[in-house]
């Protein structure tokens, strides 16, 4: 079975991966701003129950 000989398979994959993580995953990241943190209180929402008519 040609599935299980990691020969070619394992190559291309390493090789697919560390062009991902070395070249194309920092040219991404650097597109992408992250959130600055902020020192507002989280607020939370006011949830009303609701009346179900046959209780």
């Amino acid at each position: 079975m040609p599935q299980l000989n990691p020969n070619p398979w394992f190559y291309i994959m390493m090789t697919s991966w560390l062009t991902f993580s070395l070249i194309i995953q920092p040219k991404l990241l650097s597109f992408t701003t992250t959130n600055s943190p902020h020192n507002k209180t989280p607020t939370t929402a006011k949830t009303f129950p609701w009346t179900w008519p046959w209780t």
